[in-house]
């Protein structure tokens, strides 16, 4: 529904997005006040889309975050688009789960997303990455061992405890730059997150410090020429879907039946486990947690491995599966 593949400018987005059929389509979509969800918001009003608006407040930032959340109430206000705000302690929420602060609003972000599809019968819920963020998840998810080297899906379908949500990302093949220019010709303002220009964070010292030295080393922008690489990563996952169809691994309670799995080669057995994961809203999985978890297709005992967030992955009866 919204998988564009390469390269593509916000001239040429809003025809393509037209002519898949998105105009009148009932969505969400994810607006931090930041330029790249302002200039989606933009975007799909362009095209004609109906839509509400979703805005978590992290509380993280002080007055930042109190001045993001009434930006995008007042953007909201002046074109009379409906809005749901979610107000979390997310640094309290991630002490109380021993969690990352990342990780915790990550989690948090997903619940309320899932929350309000299923109240408000939408399609999706929408959302900005674009392709600098593209190649920064791809770098850090191949220097974590998480996922090799993968960026995010145009379209994804997760598990949030008991319910589902699905997002969608139509802005994956647009660069940064275009974005910010594209938002000033329509709104000249929008809420700078001073945290983003701090080269603490792993993923803002890819940003301002690994991809500029590697566009030096290169000669040339290293966005353009990564992008390709995930088109070919986006192509694998078709298999990887196809595989895990094929699998059949699940049971009709949601749980990992290991007989089955004894059957697959070793490989289709560590993707299923990664989907069947994934799908439960586990993230940050490095390849030894994965291993580790696959053991247990062959451990014979009732053991159980611990997954982020205090979770755990279960064996019990011949079945595998996660246990809260």
């Amino acid at each position: 529904m919204c998988r564009i593949a390469g390269n593509v400018t916000m001239r040429g987005l809003t025809p393509k997005l037209r002519s898949m059929g998105w105009t009148g389509r009932n969505l969400l979509v994810g607006v931090s006040g930041g330029a790249d969800s302002v200039a989606l918001f933009f975007l799909l009003r362009e095209i004609g889309c109906s839509f509400q608006v979703l805005h978590v407040n992290h509380l993280l930032r002080g007055e930042e975050s109190e001045r993001d959340e009434a930006f995008v109430r007042e953007l909201c206000e002046k074109f009379a688009v409906p809005i749901s705000v979610r107000r979390v302690d997310v640094a309290v929420r991630a002490l109380e789960m021993r969690e990352s602060m990342e990780t915790c609003a990550r989690a948090v972000r997903l619940e309320f997303f899932a929350e309000e599809q299923e109240r408000l019968g939408a399609e999706a819920v929408v959302l900005a990455h674009h392709a600098d963020d593209q190649v920064e998840t791809m770098l850090w998810n191949a220097l974590r061992g998480s996922h090799g080297w993968k960026g995010m899906q145009a379209e994804q379908c997760l598990q949030v405890g008991a319910r589902t949500v699905t997002l969608w990302r139509p802005l994956l093949g647009v660069r940064s730059a275009e974005l910010r220019d594209y938002l000033r010709e329509r709104n000249p303002s929008w809420c700078e997150d001073s945290t983003n220009r701090q080269a603490i964070a792993v993923r803002n010292r890819l940003r301002h410090e690994a991809l500029p030295l590697l566009a030096e080393i290169a000669g040339r922008d290293v966005v353009p020429m990564l992008l390709p690489q995930l088109e070919a990563q986006a192509e694998d996952e078709q298999v990887d879907d196809w595989l895990w169809a094929q699998a059949a691994a699940v049971d009709p309670q949601g749980r990992l039946h290991v007989p089955r799995l004894r059957e697959l080669p070793e490989g289709v057995q560590l993707l299923v486990i990664r989907r069947y994961l994934t799908e439960a809203g586990i993230s940050s999985l490095s390849r030894d947690l994965l291993v580790s978890c696959r053991a247990l297709i062959d451990d014979q005992q009732e053991h159980r491995v611990n997954l982020p967030g205090g979770r755990f992955f279960q064996r019990r009866e011949g079945r595998l599966f996660v246990l809260d």
